[in-house]
């Protein structure tokens, strides 16, 4: 079995409702995770109220295409 090289340690806090705080690795600054658009409007959240911000699902896809 090969040796493990890489430990990822992500430090996430959730901010209320669906905003959440991650500090990554590599990041200077933490990263703020939220809802927008059709999701918000899928989970019948009030965008009035909340400040659209790139999901978690945006960083995966990102990430992915990378």
């Amino acid at each position: 079995m090969a040796e493990v090289v890489y430990e990822s340690r992500v430090k996430l806090e959730r901010l209320g409702g669906p905003v959440r705080l991650a500090t990554l690795p590599g990041e200077s600054e933490p990263v703020t995770f939220g809802v927008h658009g059709a999701i918000a409007e899928h989970y019948g959240l009030d965008m009035s109220r909340i400040e659209p911000r790139a999901t978690t699902i945006d960083y995966v896809v990102a990430a992915a295409g990378g």
